[in-house]
C-alpha cells in the first residue's frame, strides 16, 4: 500500500494515477476533496488535510510500503524554512512511528548544500532527517529547474513584451518537466528497488540558457522577436512580493537565484540515467497553450 502526499500535484497525481492504474492500494493525502475527486473516482482512500498534522499522517501511513513526499509551497510564510522544516519534522515522525520502509522525496538539484539556499534550503533538511530514521530506505529525487517555472512569464510577455528573471541569459543550466519528475518516481516506486540512503538526480533533456528559451517561446506562440532580459534581485524582489509572495519567501528565492547564478546550484554531470525525455520544444506547445489561454 502507497501513500501519496501533494496528490493533487503536479507530479503527486500522476504518481497516484499511475499506482492506481497498475492495481496498487493508495491513500492520498489532500487539503481540498474537489480536487481530488478524480482519484478517489479511480479507488484512491483519501486523507483530507495537510502535512504538517502528525496524527493525519499516522493515520495514512498505517501500514504503508512505502511513501511519496512533496512538501508543500506556502506564498505567504513568515518564515519559509521554518514552514518547510514544521512539515518535514511531522511526515518525518509519522514515517518512524508507523515503522515506513521506502520513501520517495521531492528534493532539489543543490540540496547538497548546507547553508545559504534559500527556497531549497528546507529540502536538504529534509533528506538528512529522512536519511537518518532507523530502517527507512530513502530515494531523494533532485531535479533541476521546473519547466513549469516559465508559465509565471505568461503575463509579463502579454504586458511587456518581455521574459525576463534575475537569472542570466547565458547561463546554461537543466530544466526539467515535473511529468518527468513523477513518471521516474512512479517507475521507482513500483519496483522498490532501493536500500539504503540513495538521491537521484534529473536534469531534463538537456542544458539551456534563458535567451535559448525566449527564441523557442517566442517561436511557439507567434513572437520570434521575444526577448530575454536579466532583471535585478532588488526589482524582482518587489514584482514578487506585489504578486503576493512574503518577504520571506521572496528573499529565500533571490538567495537561490544568487547560487545559481554563480554556478553551486545545478553541479551533477549528466548521464543516461539522469536525462529526462521532454524538451524544451515539446513543452513549448504547453506554454503556448497557456499563453493563448
Amino acid at each position: 500500500m502507497y501513500v501519496i502526499t501533494g496528490a493533487t500535484g503536479n507530479t503527486g497525481s500522476i504518481i497516484a494515477s499511475t499506482l492506481l492504474g497498475a492495481g496498487k492500494q493508495v491513500r492520498i493525502i489532500a487539503r481540498d476533496t474537489e480536487k481530488a475527486k478524480g482519484l478517489i473516482e479511480k479507488g484512491a482512500e483519501l486523507f483530507q488535510g495537510s502535512t504538517n498534522n502528525v496524527e493525519l499522517l499516522k493515520a495514512a501511513f498505517a501500514g504503508a510500503d512505502a511513501v511519496y513526499v512533496v512538501i508543500p509551497m506556502n506564498m505567504q510564510a513568515a518564515d519559509y524554512t521554518a514552514f518547510q522544516m514544521e512539515h518535514v519534522n511531522a511526515i518525518a515522525e509519522a514515517m518512524e512511528t508507523c515503522n515506513v520502509k521506502k520513501v520517495v522525496s521531492m528534493s532539489s538539484q543543490g540540496a547538497h548544500i548546507n547553508s545559504g539556499s534559500g527556497i531549497i534550503l528546507g529540502l536538504h533538511y529534509m533528506e538528512g532527517e529522512f536519511n537518518q530514521i532507523e530502517g527507512l530506505n530513502t530515494l531523494n529525487l533532485r531535479p533541476s529547474y521546473f519547466m513549469e517555472n516559465t508559465l509565471g512569464m505568461v503575463g509579463m510577455i502579454k504586458d511587456a513584451g518581455i521574459m525576463g528573471s534575475p537569472i542570466k541569459a547565458d547561463l546554461s543550466f537543466p530544466m526539467i518537466a515535473t511529468k518527468d519528475i513523477a513518471n521516474y518516481a512512479a517507475k521507482r516506486l513500483l519496483a522498490l528497488d532501493f536500500e539504503g540512503n540513495n538521491h537521484q538526480d534529473l536534469l531534463g533533456a538537456r542544458n539551456i540558457t534563458y535567451a535559448e528559451v525566449a527564441k523557442v517561446y517566442g517561436a511557439a506562440i507567434g513572437k520570434p522577436d521575444l526577448n530575454y532580459v536579466q532583471f535585478p534581485y532588488a526589482d524582482f524582489k518587489a514584482a514578487f512580493m506585489g504578486m503576493g509572495a512574503s518577504e520571506s519567501v521572496a528573499d529565500k528565492m533571490n538567495e537561490f537565484l544568487v547560487r545559481v547564478n554563480a554556478g553551486e546550484i545545478f553541479v551533477s554531470e549528466r548521464n543516461e540515467e539522469n536525462t529526462t525525455p521532454t524538451t524544451i520544444e515539446e513543452f513549448s506547445q504547453t506554454f503556448s497553450y497557456v499563453y493563448n489561454m
